[in-house]
C-alpha cells in the first residue's frame, strides 16, 4: 500500500527488453534506498513494482508484459523522470490517501498554465470516469491529488508549487500518457450501489 505522497523523483538509467518484459533500473538518492530489502515494493509512477536488486543509488525491477500494457512504463525512455514512493509501513502518516499501486487506466493529459494557476486536464476513459468525483481523491502518476473539475469525459486537478517541485507532473506535455488510479474507497462505494440497483 502507498499514500500518494511522492518521496523522490528518480531517473531511468537503463531499460532493456527481456524474455519476460523489460528490465528497468532507476537512479535515486542513497537516502531513499536506506534499509531497502530485496522483494520490497516501490511505486514507480504509481505502479507497484518489486525490487529485484539495488546498489548505493540505483534500484532495479522486472516489469512483465501485462504491467506494460496497462501502465505508461513502456512509454518511458532512458533519462525519463519517474515518481517514486516506498511502501507504507505500520505507523506511517498517510499524508495523501491510500493507494494500491494497481493502475486503473492510462489517460492522455494537457497542462494549462495561466498567470495564477496550473491546471492538469485528464481525458479519462469512459469506463473509469464514473469513479471520479468532484473534490474526491485520484492518483496521477502516483501522486495523490484532489479533483477540482469533473466533466463527462475529463477531469482536472490544480497543481500547487510543492506538487510541481516534488513530482514529474511539471514536465507533462500535451497528449502525454499518465497513470491513473481511482480512489479505492470511492470505487468500492460505487460498485456497491451498482450491485444494489441491479438486485432491485
Amino acid at each position: 500500500m502507498f499514500t500518494g505522497i511522492v518521496q523522490e523523483i528518480g531517473i531511468i538509467s537503463k531499460k532493456e527488453e527481456t524474455n519476460s518484459g523489460i528490465s528497468l533500473e532507476i537512479n535515486t538518492s542513497e537516502i531513499f534506498l536506506e534499509k531497502l530489502e530485496i522483494g520490497a515494493s516501490i511505486a514507480v509512477n504509481g505502479v507497484c513494482l518489486t525490487v529485484i536488486k539495488f546498489s548505493k543509488a540505483n534500484v532495479a525491477f522486472d516489469v512483465i508484459p501485462e504491467t506494460l500494457r496497462v501502465t505508461n512504463l513502456n512509454n518511458l525512455s532512458k533519462d525519463a523522470k519517474v515518481n517514486l514512493e516506498r511502501s507504507l509501513k505500520f505507523g506511517d502518516e498517510v499524508g495523501g490517501h491510500v493507494l494500491s499501486g494497481h493502475v486503473s487506466c492510462t489517460a492522455s493529459s494537457k497542462l494549462i498554465k495561466s498567470e495564477n494557476e496550473i491546471e492538469l486536464v485528464i481525458s479519462c476513459p469512459k469506463e473509469w470516469i464514473n469513479y471520479i468525483f468532484h473534490k474526491g481523491y485520484v492518483s496521477i502518476n502516483g501522486a495523490s491529488l484532489t479533483v477540482a473539475k469533473k466533466g463527462d469525459e475529463t477531469f482536472s486537478v490544480f497543481l500547487i508549487p510543492e506538487t510541481l517541485k516534488a513530482t514529474n507532473l511539471s514536465e507533462v506535455l500535451d497528449e502525454d500518457i499518465l497513470n491513473i488510479e481511482v480512489d479505492q474507497t470511492t470505487y468500492a462505494a460505487v460498485k456497491a450501489v451498482e450491485a444494489r440497483l441491479e438486485e432491485s
